[in-house]
């Protein structure tokens, strides 16, 4: 029982509707959210109207058998009765023009799950419908049982729309939602303001909760889900397993760090690691440990406060220099550099890291290990993701790199994974469905804290 929510393009309302009507589901339902493509905000979203965690689904991670297993690991775990995947950008977009990797129509094959198409019907009549047929037409394969008319001005527009759309194009229009300023989500640089943030968030979760329950013909999208075909047979493992040796890593968790995929965690605790979660921002120092791991999040807003906590930078650093195993991504290579814009940081690499005005990188990532290290072995690929506006400055000087970039940017001349004994520190975020080894051999590193 489930659906994907998609859009014709991106900045239709997918997030909004999406958590909407999850929140106006999980009144009577048990509902597990996921999110298509590489995510760490509107998941934040989904996870708060809710109550379960929503996971990522990527078909540049993950193979259709990845998939699936990701898909009902997550049902499972949650015992949830619906899964509603929220589509990313519009429903074809992908890495390529003509291809699907990448794109919420993978998904949506894979799963084999019928999708609802967010249509921005703002002007709009006969050639909504116009637009449907479109979407239709170019993948028949894809199953789109339902449309959303966002944008609508007035309950005579959404009739008119409703009529062209459903005669016209042979779809059901299950919804029109009116132009509402209370459903709008504040941006910043790297996309919607992550929900921790937002004090009064709930708040307006619940607002679009009662705007789509208002709006949105709740049990027409119940049946559609209800009816979806079985998922296709093949299922594929997310991760490596067999490291029997416990562990303890410290993952930090506060306001600060924020984005982690709950798949690496769950390889990590797979692979016999006791989560020890930390926060550099407040906690005095790091507690006893065999591994950090420290993801990605917007150090920069929070670097005074960061950089007020000097124990905890010298409890980090200590660890480091004892050759104890730390892996960092994106906020976390910004945390363990020397300064952020100026504000002194943990030295763990003696390069200042700084924001600048434009991205920096915004791509998915193909990586090749030139070093063994803690994650992974010489000549092993993995994939993932890179979307940053900072710079580390490394000047004239050739750091030691553990990874050679093939689809990417990286830190410099298209190397990343600053490395220094135990310590990878990267731009590059990592999905372990596209990085199987990640959890094994982390935990094997953190047990052996053998110099690498």
């Amino acid at each position: 029982m489930r659906a994907v929510i998609a859009g014709t393009g991106s900045a239709v309302g997918k997030t909004t509707i999406s958590t909407g009507i999850m929140r106006a589901l999980s009144d009577e339902y048990n509902v597990q959210p996921f999110k298509a493509g590489p995510d760490y905000i509107d998941p934040t979203y989904h996870g708060l109207a809710t109550g379960n965690i929503s996971r990522n689904l990527d078909s540049f991670f993950m193979s259709d058998g990845q998939i699936r297993e990701g898909f009902e690991r997550g049902m499972k775990i949650s015992g949830a009765n619906f899964g509603i995947i929220e589509g990313v950008r519009g429903l074809y977009e992908g890495i390529s023009s003509l291809g699907n990797v990448g794109s919420t129509a993978s998904i949506a094959k894979a799963l084999n799950a019928p999708v609802i198409l967010i249509l921005n019907s703002r002007s709009l009549v006969k050639s909504a419908a116009a637009i449907v047929i479109g979407f239709k037409t170019l993948d028949p394969s894809i199953k789109v049982e339902g449309v959303i008319l966002n944008h609508i001005k007035n309950r005579n527009h959404y009739l008119k729309a409703k009529e062209a759309v459903e005669k016209l194009s042979d779809t059901p229009v299950i919804g029109g939602i009116p132009r509402n300023a209370e459903i709008k989500v504040e941006e910043r640089h790297l996309g919607l303001v992550p929900a921790i943030e937002r004090e009064n968030i709930l708040q307006s979760i619940e607002k679009w909760g009662v705007v789509m329950s208002e709006n949105v013909d709740l049990d027409a999208l119940i049946s559609i889900m209800r009816d979806a075909d079985k998922l296709s047979k093949g299922r594929e493992p997310l991760w490596h397993e067999g490291n029997r040796k416990k562990v303890k890593i410290g993952v930090a968790m506060d306001e600060v760090f924020t984005f982690y995929y709950k798949e690496n965690i769950e390889s990590l605790e797979a692979n016999r690691a006791k989560i020890i979660p930390f926060s550099p921002l407040n906690d005095e120092k790091l507690p006893d440990l065999d591994g950090v791991y420290i993801g990605g999040g917007y150090p920069e807003i929070f670097a005074d406060g960061l950089e007020s906590n000097e124990s905890m930078r010298k409890s980090v650093l200590k660890f480091h220099e004892e050759g104890n195993p730390i892996y960092a991504e994106c906020g976390g290579l910004m945390y363990l550099s020397k300064s952020i814009n100026g504000t002194g940081m943990c030295e763990v690499f003696n390069y200042p890291s700084r924001m600048t005005k434009n991205v920096q990188a915004l791509s998915y990532v193909i990586s090749e290990a030139q070093k063994d290290n803690i994650i992974l072995k010489k000549g092993e690929l993995f994939r993932g993701h890179e979307f940053h506006y900072s710079k580390v400055d490394v000047g004239m000087e050739k750091p030691k790199f553990a990874f050679k970039i093939l689809r990417g940017k990286g830190i410099v001349g298209k190397e990343d994974g600053l490395m220094d004994k135990n310590t990878v520190a990267s731009y590059v975020h990592t999905h372990v469905a596209a990085c199987p080894q990640f959890g094994l051999n982390f935990t094997n590193s953190a047990y052996s804290h053998d110099n690498i």
